[in-house]
């Protein structure tokens, strides 16, 4: 399984969109696509349970865990291919082994522990919970919101992440992550 849940080298800035559900992860990625002209690799978490949804009205169990891991890595992996100069990931396997941990409070896996530890990330854009919630089928945490966001922001901070909280509107978000971006970029040109 280590080979599926290996990162594909690169010397492309990866930044991940991280955070709680509903607090804007994937409109923030693909505006900041846009912006920088590159690529973007979208949720897989999301597609793979949408169908388990629409197939059989079930919820995501801890034997989907892996199988949503794998996914996004190879998301990830395929876009980098595609990336020009920055990928921005909406979510990553740490927002995986996070939302396990929350769901399934005694879930562990040996293989996961290690590609979280293994897999390397420019910069963490931790989404902010100051923004109106929206229900769909997946969702199903409103009212624990903050709770969700300390997950979240001890997980970084466990795994000695590099991060940075947007807070407020889209275009706030978006340009404090354009001021922050832009500076890693010309410090990469640099070298």
């Amino acid at each position: 399984m280590e080979k599926n849940l290996k990162q594909q080298e690169s010397h492309i800035l990866k930044i991940v969109l991280f955070g709680p559900e509903s607090t804007g992860k994937t409109t923030l990625s693909k505006e900041l696509a846009k912006r920088y002209n590159t690529v973007w690799a979208p949720e897989f978490a999301r597609e793979y349970l949408q169908k388990k949804w629409n197939d059989a009205a079930t919820i995501c169990a801890v034997e989907d865990i892996i199988p949503i891991a794998i996914g996004q890595t190879k998301l990830e992996n395929e876009q980098l291919l595609k990336a020009n100069k920055v990928l921005f990931c909406d979510t990553n396997i740490l927002e995986t082994k996070i939302y396990a941990e929350a769901y399934y409070k005694d879930y562990s896996n040996k293989e996961l522990n290690e590609a979280v530890n293994r897999l390397q990330y420019t910069l963490y854009f931790l989404t902010d919970i100051d923004v109106p919630f929206e229900e769909d089928d997946l969702r199903d945490r409103p009212n624990q919101r903050q709770e969700m966001f300390d997950l979240f922001k001890n997980g970084l901070e466990k795994h000695q992440c590099n991060y940075q909280i947007l807070s407020g509107t889209l275009e706030t978000r978006l340009e404090e992550a354009k001021k922050t971006i832009d500076t890693l970029l010309s410090k990469k040109e640099k070298f």
